[in-house]
Formats: structure tokens, C-alpha cells, sequence
């Protein structure tokens, strides 16, 4: 036996605890940052907030972490000139806050009393206080389809059986307000054991029973909850109308009750000559059908709205220069409580002042963190608006493309970098609030050897179709065509996909009697 030394030689990156919460920070979107901020005020007492106009220069360690802390905000505001040959960014500072804590903090604390009985501050940008009384409201749990009609069937007077077969129906409509169950099907499980109390065993229920309390329930709010069929869903909205309001009223019942496939394909040459029905009147009742409502159910349990809170505000000011600045309402000034500071002490090993030690470095790491997050989002911010100012000018149809490598190398970073600041992250901008990823758009070649951006081949797909005669509405075919002549080269395929994400049907489905 042989033996051998070998020597290997290998690199491994490993990542500091500082880097990682530097990269954690960075990913975050602003309601994650306020809590990971509000976590850090929580569990780490030399953290305070700090008000605009206040910062404490005792104490050498919090002058030397809020020191640089205030160099590194010095880009948290840029200004863009929009002159034609180059874009000049300058430093600023950092708006200051409307934000005081009002009253004045009282030096002392009369006995056997609480902080809140002798002070009530205003919140800050990141605490919950002052929304508490909101909180009910923005927490409680949205009124579902069901319970709107169960509400609605313990109003009415019914019997227990009427009441019971109600509940059955009710649990088989799903949140369109379609019927999702039979009515025989329904009236069979009433024959089973199980369904009815005792007292109810030896009734039984038929068809016809659950057909008379399915009616009644289809005129429950909303009107048409219960429907079987689209045509029944209209059918039953239409005869709620009164024919000397509505003078179409009668073709358009007729229409939907024989005609509705036709109706739904858009073909007008054969509902002209099954209705006999002159064009005017057909295009009447085609205009009221379409008042009506397919899915009653779904407005009830509607989606709550989701606010979203911009990290990058962009304006322009008198002087046509543009300017980009952080939000100063996203997330508050922080800095280090200088009285704990001062309490540490070299050289001592005791526990409360490796606490302290221990508390202060997290801090600083933290200042530091939060202070390369900042100037990283401005700096891509400050890149990308000098990159789309003819969109801020224009509007889409004069985007530009852009991926994230264009980014990266002005910023002098790596894309994944690039793709966490952007992720999350919102703009806003005079044309309205964009995620920072809408303005990166892949590119389409131009006949002139150009390139053209896919959001802005988009816009003019947007804009053809809400230019074109709804009687001969374009086709992906005759878009694609009218973007060559512009010098826009795109395969039809290419037209659809593009259409089918701006949510528009196609050319058959956008078919009108009469132009709009």
C-alpha cells in the first residue's frame, strides 16, 4: 500500500451576520420594513426614534453611528435635470417629518401612575396607536354570499321545513350565485335520515317545494342569486322591469329565453333574421341586456382593497428638473439611545455590560443596514427615472426597454441585487403609483434598426383597439400589420399574447351592432 499527500486548495463564500441582515432588509417591502423596524425598537433597547429636528450629540458612540448614518442619507434625495444631452443628479436631504410626538414629555411621573395617564403622543409612521379604532373594521372577516341570504331568510316568515330546505339551497350556491345543485337532487336528500329533526322525519319534500323556495330565494339581494342558467339569471332581473320603462324590454326578454348561444357568439346577421327585428331595436335590447347582471353573487363578497405605500416619490418642479426622493413617511429615523451608550464600559465583563455591548453592536449594524437599503433604492431609483423620463414625459407608448442588467452595471452591482430592490418596491411617479419591475420591459426590433419597448407596443395595441369601429373590430392579424407600418415588427401570435394580458377579447368578442 501506497500512501499520497494531496493538497486541495478551495474558496467558500461565507456571509457575515451584518451582510445577511443587510440583504434581509434590502428584499423587504415597506409594511415588512416598519415591522422588522418596529421588532428592533421592541427587543433592542439602545434603539430610539428620533424626531426631524432632533439628534442628541452626546455620547462618542451614537455621534459616531448617527455620523454615518447622515452621510449615507445625503443621497436619499436626487435631482434629475432633463437637459438633452446629459441627466445631473444632485444630493440632498431628507424632507423633514410633519410627524411630532405634540405635547411635551413630562420630567416626571407622579406616583403609582402610568406613562400613558400623563402622556399621549401622536403615532409614528411605523407604530399601530392611533388605529386601534380601526382595527375592527380592517380585521373583521368580510359578509360572504351565504350569510347575506341566510340573514335575509331568517327575516322571512317560513315554516321550519320552508326554513331548512332555504339553508339547503343557500349552501349549494356557490359565489357567483349559481346554483350549483339540482333541485331533485336537493329534494332526494331531504328523503334521507339525517336531514330533518325527528319531529320532521315522516314529512316528506318534493320537487316542487324546492322549485317554490328556490324562486323565493332568487329575488333575495342580490337579485338573480340562485340561477340555474344564465338565461334564467337575466330572465329573472328582466322581469323586474316595467315595459313603459324600458320599451326594448320585450325583445331583449325574448333574446335571452331563445337566443342567448347567439347572443353570446355575436351574431347579429342571425339574430336579425330569427327576431325579425329592425337593427335599432335589436342594438336597444342588446344595450339593455347588457345593463344586467351575470353573477349577482360576486359583488357581495367583493376582494378588499389593498393600499399600497410608495418608497420612492417623483416630481417635477418649476425648473422642468425632475426629482426623485425616498418617502420619508415609509419607515422613521432611528438612532442610538445616547444615555445606554454612555452606560457601557471597557473592560468590563460583567453580564449587564456584555448586554449592553451586545445591544449596541446590533444597533449599529442595524443603523448601518437600514442606511445601505436607503441609499441602494435611491440609487436605483435615481437610474431608472433617467432611463424612462420620456415615459415620465409621455407616457407608456414612449417607454423604453430595460432589463436588469442595464441597472446593475450603472449602479455597479450584481442583477440579484437589482431584482431585491425592485421586488416590492413602488414609484410614485405624476402618471401614477408603478412597482419598480413594470419599468423593465423586454424589446421588440424596429425596421429602423431600433428598439421598442413590449409596454409600449401594449399602449398602441390599447390605444387601436379603443380607436377601431366596433362594427369590424381589428383583428391580431390586421394590429400586427398596422405596427409594421409604423416600423414595429411583431408576429400575430405575439399581438395576441400581448392583447390577452391588457385582459381585451378578441376581435369576435368585441363585435358592436352600432359604433360607439
Amino acid at each position: 500500500m501506497k500512501l499520497s499527500l494531496q493538497v486541495k486548495l478551495g474558496q467558500q463564500l461565507s456571509m457575515t451576520p451584518q451582510l445577511q441582515q443587510a440583504i434581509k432588509l434590502l428584499q423587504l417591502s415597506t409594511l415588512d420594513l416598519q415591522q422588522e423596524i418596529s421588532q428592533a425598537l421592541e427587543s433592542n433597547p439602545m434603539l430610539e426614534m428620533a424626531e426631524a429636528d432632533e439628534f442628541d450629540e452626546s455620547g462618542a458612540d451614537a455621534e459616531a453611528t448617527l455620523s454615518s448614518a447622515q452621510d449615507n442619507q445625503a443621497a436619499e434625495t436626487g435631482e434629475i435635470q432633463t437637459s438633452p444631452t446629459q441627466l445631473d443628479s444632485e444630493s440632498g436631504t431628507e424632507g423633514d417629518q410633519d410627524n411630532e410626538w405634540g405635547e411635551n414629555i413630562p420630567t416626571e411621573l407622579s406616583t403609582d401612575s402610568q406613562w400613558e395617564d400623563s402622556y399621549q403622543g401622536s403615532s409614528s409612521s411605523n407604530s399601530y396607536e392611533g388605529d386601534l379604532g380601526d382595527f375592527e373594521s380592517r380585521n373583521t372577516a368580510s359578509e360572504t354570499l351565504q350569510d347575506h341570504l341566510l340573514w335575509q331568510l331568517n327575516l322571512s316568515h317560513l315554516s321550519e321545513t320552508d326554513r331548512r330546505i332555504g339553508e339547503a339551497i343557500i349552501d349549494s350556491i356557490d359565489v357567483s350565485g349559481r346554483l350549483t345543485t339540482s333541485v331533485e337532487e336537493l329534494a332526494a336528500d331531504f328523503s334521507h335520515e339525517g336531514v330533518l329533526d325527528a319531529e320532521f322525519e315522516a314529512e316528506t319534500v318534493d320537487a316542487d317545494e324546492v322549485l317554490a323556495m328556490l324562486h323565493r330565494i332568487q329575488h333575495f339581494d342580490p337579485i338573480g342569486v340562485g340561477y340555474r342558467s344564465l338565461s334564467e339569471c337575466l330572465l329573472i332581473q328582466l322581469n323586474l322591469l316595467k315595459e313603459e320603462d324600458y320599451p326594448a324590454l320585450t325583445a331583449a326578454k325574448r333574446i335571452v329565453a331563445e337566443y342567448i348561444e347567439l347572443l353570446g357568439t355575436r351574431d347579429y346577421s342571425q339574430l336579425l333574421r330569427k327576431t325579425r327585428l329592425k337593427e335599432a331595436e335589436l342594438a336597444a335590447a342588446i344595450k339593455l341586456i347588457e345593463t344586467l347582471n351575470p353573477q349577482p353573487g360576486a359583488d357581495i363578497a367583493a376582494d378588499a382593497a389593498h393600499y399600497v405605500i410608495p418608497d420612492v416619490l417623483v416630481s417635477k418642479d418649476s425648473s422642468g428638473a425632475w426629482r426623485v426622493e425616498l418617502n420619508p413617511e415609509v419607515a422613521p429615523r432611528l438612532r442610538i439611545n445616547a444615555d445606554y451608550a454612555a452606560l457601557v464600559k471597557r473592560g468590563d465583563s460583567s453580564s449587564d455590560n456584555t448586554y449592553l455591548k451586545d445591544n449596541l453592536q446590533e444597533a449599529r449594524w442595524f443603523l448601518k443596514s437600514l442606511a445601505s437599503r436607503n441609499e441602494t433604492l435611491m440609487k436605483v431609483a435615481t437610474r431608472i427615472v433617467e432611463h424612462q423620463i420620456e415615459f415620465l414625459e409621455h407616457g407608456e407608448e414612449a417607454m423604453k426597454p430595460l432589463v436588469l442588467h442595464d441597472i446593475a452595471e450603472l449602479v455597479e452591482m450584481h442583477e440579484s441585487t437589482i431584482s431585491r430592490v425592485t421586488t416590492q418596491k413602488f414609484m410614485h411617479t405624476p402618471r401614477g403609483i408603478f412597482e419598480l419591475k413594470y419599468f423593465f420591459s423586454s424589446h421588440v426590433s424596429t425596421s429602423g434598426g431600433g428598439e421598442c419597448s413590449s409596454t409600449a407596443i401594449r399602449a398602441i395595441i390599447r390605444k387601436l383597439v379603443a380607436a377601431e369601429n366596433s362594427r369590424k373590430p381589428l383583428s391580431d392579424s390586421k394590429i400586427a400589420l398596422l405596427l409594421q407600418d409604423q416600423g414595429i415588427n411583431v408576429a400575430r401570435r405575439t399581438i395576441a399574447k400581448y392583447r390577452e394580458s391588457l385582459h381585451i377579447p378578441p376581435s369576435n368578442e368585441r363585435k358592436r351592432l352600432s359604433s360607439d
